[in-house]
């Protein structure tokens, strides 16, 4: 049986859009490194908000 973490001793990051910070999930394990962003919303939000200072 795997050792269990605490809650409180996961990795942690901030994500790009909303500055807010957000803790590692156990669907994230193969591509943690690569994870920016907290939620599908920010994820979404990146592209509206790339596309506004381009067309500005």
């Amino acid at each position: 049986m795997k050792k269990q973490i605490k809650k409180e001793h996961l990795p942690e990051k901030m994500c790009v859009v909303c500055q807010r910070p957000f803790t590692w999930r156990k669907k994230w394990t193969k591509n943690w490194n690569d994870v920016k962003y907290c939620s599908q919303r920010c994820r979404n939000t990146k592209t509206v908000l790339s596309e506004k200072f381009v067309s500005a």
